[in-house]
């Protein structure tokens, strides 16, 4: 196993899936990791694949298309079975060939896409999974190492200000827009990049979660090379 996953107190690393779906947050234990070290060849499916949009959903009829070698299928094969686990577990998963997202860049005070470190929120009992399987993969930071935006005095009064309503309608307002779910990183903050191949499954900020929600963004992705990760 990866030392700095297991090593770390806000990930638990387990070797199955049903382990991965089974073992409960608990503590300051909010992201857990099927650790595992993936044969076959995923850079040839992401080589074959089209990529239609910066962000293109590739369903399993496009995967089964591909005329792939041994290693590629066993790729593929892979990808198949973590779709059909998570369908099978009541989950929507996505694989997504990713050239970018889409970038925030009307406010230059806070940003409220992907690349900010950020938190998922649903209104009821879910969980975040995601897997790299090619490409940059995303970090997540431990909550104690991250100050949530909305409290940072210049920031907040920025948004005061953008807001320009009634003080009692200023909370919902940063929620309606999704400010409250960004974080800035602390000064010596340390990320922890979630490596290519693990399933993960992270903490999502909903009525019944007993730990904090697991802070993660998106990777700059490298030039010329587009992300294969299946999320949901």
């Amino acid at each position: 196993m990866n030392p700095t996953f297991s090593d770390n107190d806000q990930i638990g690393v387990v070797s199955t899936f049903s382990e991965l779906v089974n073992t409960h947050f608990q503590g300051a234990m909010n992201a857990i990791c099927w650790h595992r070290n993936l044969d076959g060849d995923f850079k040839e499916i992401v080589s074959q694949l089209q990529l239609k949009e910066n962000v293109t959903e590739v369903s399993v009829e496009d995967l089964l298309a591909l005329e792939l070698s041994e290693k590629g299928n066993m790729a593929r094969e892979t990808i198949l079975s973590d779709l059909q686990s998570l369908t099978d577990l009541g989950a929507l998963p996505s694989l997504n060939l990713l050239k970018c997202y889409e970038r925030d860049e009307e406010l230059d005070f806070i940003a409220t896409d992907v690349y900010s470190y950020h938190v998922d929120r649903s209104p009821v009992g879910t969980h975040t999974f995601l897997c790299t399987y090619h490409g940059a993969a995303s970090d997540i930071l431990p909550n104690h190492q991250v100050d949530q935006k909305i409290l940072i005095p210049e920031i907040r009064e920025k948004l005061k200000a953008l807001h320009d309503g009634p003080e009692a309608e200023f909370e919902t307002f940063l929620k309606d827009y999704f400010f409250d779910l960004h974080y800035q990183p602390k000064p010596n903050a340390e990320p922890i990049n979630l490596g290519s191949g693990h399933l993960w499954r992270l903490a999502v900020d909903h009525p019944e979660q007993q730990v904090l929600p697991c802070v993660h963004k998106a990777p700059v992705e490298s030039d010329g090379e587009y992300r294969l990760l299946l999320i949901c």
